[in-house]
C-alpha cells in the first residue's frame, strides 16, 4: 500500500504545469498565479514631495527659530498635491506646502503646521526648526524604474493588486486557471433543495469540493451528481476527462459490489499511478493520468474522507499546475492526546491558539469520516505517522493551516 510520503512524492513528479497564459484586468487578479516577473516602470515617489501639511523652507533661513525667538518669513507661493505649476522658492520666503505636493525647487525641509503660527496669514513664523531634510518624500526613494513588483508565480492577493495600481498597471499575465470537472456517485444522494427520502441523505461533497477547487485559483468547469450506474460513470468519466485538467470525483472508488469507479477508469485509459493510501481516513484514495496530461483523483465518498484527500494532495496538484509551492506545514503541541492508528497516518481536524507564547493544538471532539461537524471551529488539518500507542498531550505534531481558516 502506497504511504502518504509516497503519494506525494508520486504527485509532485507527475503533476504537469499549465504554461498557457492569459492577460487578465486588475480588478480580476485576486487569487491569480503570475506568469512572468512584474517590474517598476517608474520611480516611486515619482518626484520628490511633502510628507505632511506645513512650509516648505530653506533650512538654514530657520535653523535658529526657537519659541523666545522665532523667524518670520513671507509665503511666496502655495502648493497642493497635484500641482502642476511650482515656481522654485524664493530666497527668504516659504512655501505654504500640502501632503504629497512637490517640493520645490530650493526648498530642502518642511515645517510641520503645528511647529509655526499656522496658515492664517501671508506671513508665517517658525517657532521650532525640525532637522535639516525632515518631512520630505525623496524621488526614488522607495524604488526605483525596474525594480521588482512581484514575481513570476506569485500568488496574487490585495496587496500586489495595491501595488500594481500604484504603479499604473492595469493588466497582468498570469497562468491560465486549471479546469476542474467535479463528479459524485451515490444512489442515496439527493442536492440540497430536493426534496429527500427518508433514508436518502444530502450530498454535500459537490459544493464542498467545488468551493475548495475555487479558493485553490482553478475553475470549476462541470459539476455531476450520478447515480450507482456503470455506463453512466463512464461516460460522464469521458466528458469531464475531455473538457477538464483535472477530474474529481467522490464515492464508488472503493470495491464494493457497486463501486463502478475504479473499472471505469481503467477502461477509459487512466494510469493508475496510486490506489489506497496508508491513511485514515480516505484509504482508497485513487490518483492517475491520462496520456494527454490530465489527471484524476477519485475520493472517496465519506464527506471528511473526501475532504482530507483533497487538502493533503488535491491543494497540492492544483498549486503545482499553476506553478506555486504547495503550502508549508509546521508543527504545534498537543494539549490533548492524539488517538493514533497502528498501521495508518492518521489526520484529524483541530484549532491552533497561542497559548503561554507557544502555538497549541486542541483535537476536534468529532473523529468519525461522516462527521463533517467535525470542521466546526477547525482552522488545521492535524496529522501523525502510524504509531502503537497515542501520541501524549505536550507532543509535537504536524498541522497545515486550512485555506479558509484565520491564523490564531
Amino acid at each position: 500500500m502506497t504511504t502518504v510520503h509516497e503519494a506525494h512524492e508520486i504527485i509532485a513528479t507527475t503533476t504537469p504545469l499549465i504554461e498557457a497564459t492569459v492577460s487578465v484586468p486588475l480588478l480580476q487578479l485576486q487569487g491569480r498565479v503570475l506568469a512572468e516577473d512584474v517590474r517598476a516602470g517608474f520611480a516611486m515617489p515619482r518626484f520628490t514631495n511633502a510628507a505632511m501639511d506645513g512650509f516648505a523652507v530653506r533650512f538654514g533661513e530657520i535653523a535658529d527659530a526657537s519659541d523666545g525667538a522665532p523667524v518670520t518669513l513671507p509665503v511666496s507661493q502655495e502648493l497642493a498635491a497635484g500641482a502642476l505649476n511650482v515656481a522654485p522658492l524664493e530666497t527668504g520666503t516659504c512655501c505654504r506646502i500640502m501632503t504629497g505636493a512637490p517640493i520645490p525647487e530650493g526648498a530642502d525641509t518642511v515645517v510641520p503646521f503645528e511647529e509655526t503660527s499656522g496658515f492664517g496669514s501671508d506671513a508665517v513664523e517658525f517657532y521650532k526648526a525640525p532637522k535639516k531634510g525632515a518631512n520630505i518624500r525623496h524621488a526614488g526613494e522607495e524604488m526605483q524604474p525596474g525594480a521588482l513588483l512581484a514575481a513570476a508565480g506569485t500568488r496574487i492577493t490585495p496587496a500586489e493588486i495595491g501595488l500594481f495600481a500604484t504603479f499604473g498597471i492595469a493588466v497582468a499575465l498570469v497562468r491560465r486557471q486549471p479546469r476542474v470537472s467535479i463528479i459524485t456517485v451515490g444512489d442515496e444522494l439527493r442536492m440540497p433543495g430536493e426534496q429527500i427520502e427518508p433514508l436518502a441523505i444530502y450530498n454535500s461533497n459537490l459544493a464542498l469540493l467545488a468551493s475548495c477547487v475555487e479558493g485553490a485559483g482553478a475553475k470549476v468547469v462541470g459539476m455531476r451528481q450520478l447515480r450507482d450506474n456503470r455506463q453512466a460513470i463512464r461516460e460522464a468519466l469521458a466528458l469531464a476527462i475531455a473538457e477538464s485538467d483535472v477530474v474529481i470525483t467522490t464515492g464508488g472508488i472503493s470495491t464494493g459490489e457497486f463501486d463502478f469507479m475504479y473499472d471505469a477508469l481503467n477502461e477509459l485509459g487512466v494510469e493508475q499511478k496510486f490506489w489506497k493510501v496508508a491513511q485514515k481516513p480516505g484509504k482508497p484514495v485513487y490518483f492517475g493520468t491520462t496520456g494527454s496530461g490530465k489527471i484524476v483523483f477519485s475520493l472517496p465518498g465519506n464527506p471528511v474522507s473526501a475532504l482530507v484527500c483533497f487538502l493533503e494532495y488535491g491543494l497540492s496538484a492544483l498549486a503545482r499546475m499553476q506553478g506555486v509551492a504547495p503550502a508549508p506545514k509546521f508543527t504545534a503541541l498537543l494539549n490533548e492526546p492524539f488517538p493514533t492508528d497502528r498501521k495508518r497516518h492518521r489526520f484529524l481536524f483541530g484549532r491552533l491558539s497561542v497559548e503561554a507564547e507557544a502555538l497549541r493544538c486542541q483535537l476536534s471532539a468529532q473523529v468519525e469520516s461522516y462527521m463533517l461537524t467535525a470542521l466546526s471551529g477547525a482552522n488545521c488539518l492535524v496529522e501523525a505517522p502510524p504509531s502503537a500507542e497515542p501520541l501524549p498531550a505536550g507532543s509535537l505534531v504536524t498541522c497545515a493551516w486550512l485555506p479558509w481558516a484565520n491564523a490564531c
